[in-house]
């Protein structure tokens, strides 16, 4: 991974790589939605075009889409905007039209503006719209409730001050649990994100319906991937229920979304999903956490 990112900050900022790629190269291409190689040489390209899965500066828009769930949240917020955007132009036409008339003692018509019929066409249409908006919405918030149920995996999750603990619920006397804390900045590796990395992260399997349990030890933290559009309280001595079905390979970024106390901003959340045989493989290592 060190020689893969070399070659890429390489490549953006003098045009060519340092060093051959490793033979598993196209592993890490795939991860990071890399799409200009051609002929063994990666050309420059945007930084912010190679990691999607984690916030970038001055992001305006969503993160890119990890499950199914989120692609529906992104199209649900752009059906919104359109209807929006019409409801503010023909608004703000409508003020500028009365106000800065050609001549504003004709630009009012008492005999249209004034009466019931239009009264009725004002409430009928806004009517309408909000239920445009509501149905879609409606059906968004079951399918999230919803994710759980059916779930393949459970995982616990559990927020202490100020770091996560993980545990796989489904495999009795294995008892795959581990602490995942930040990596100090001074630890980074070349490439690695700045208070989002982690030591130990949460390996999942793609296109699999994971159940997570999460609550907290001691005060208030919220387990947070947009890219999954998970969103979660953590409450000390309650357990909240949420799911996702990750669509494909790659790594995750969160971070806890409730303050909880000094080191707030340094619980970050990571979660890696891989194929299903590699996640077989990674639970019968011996060296995992």
């Amino acid at each position: 991974m060190k020689i893969f990112m070399k070659n890429v900050y390489c490549t953006l900022f003098f045009g060519v790589p340092s060093a051959p790629l490793p033979s598993n190269a196209f592993e890490y291409i795939s991860l990071l939605t890399i799409v200009n190689w051609e002929g063994g040489a990666l050309y420059p390209m945007n930084v912010a075009s190679i990691i999607k899965d984690a916030n970038e500066p001055w992001q305006l828009g969503f993160q890119d889409a990890g499950s199914p769930v989120m692609e529906e949240i992104i199209m649900l917020h752009d059906q919104i905007l359109f209807i929006l955007t019409i409801i503010v132009g023909v608004v703000l036409w409508l003020i500028i039209r009365s106000a800065f008339g050609a001549n504003n003692y004709y630009s009012y018509y008492w005999n249209k503006l004034d009466g019931s019929l239009i009264e009725v066409i004002w409430t009928l249409i806004p009517a309408f719209i909000l239920i445009l908006i509501a149905f879609p919405s409606l059906r968004l918030l079951y399918i999230m409730d919803e994710c759980g149920f059916s779930a393949n995996i459970t995982i616990k999750v559990t927020g202490h001050q100020w770091y996560w603990s993980y545990s796989y619920e489904d495999y009795g006397e294995k008892n795959i649990e581990f602490d995942s804390y930040m990596i100090p900045t001074a630890d980074l590796e070349f490439g690695d994100l700045r208070l989002l990395e982690v030591d130990n992260r949460l390996i999942l399997p793609v296109d699999t319906n994971v159940r997570v349990l999460i609550t907290a030890a001691d005060v208030l933290h919220s387990w947070t991937v947009p890219s999954l559009a998970v969103k979660m309280d953590a409450v000390p001595g309650r357990i909240n229920e949420t799911g996702f079905l990750i669509k494909r390979p790659g790594i995750f970024y969160g971070q806890c979304s409730e303050i909880c106390g000094a080191n707030h901003s340094f619980m970050p959340i990571v979660v890696e999903s891989v194929s299903l045989s590699s996640y077989i493989d990674w639970i019968g290592r011996e060296d995992r956490p």
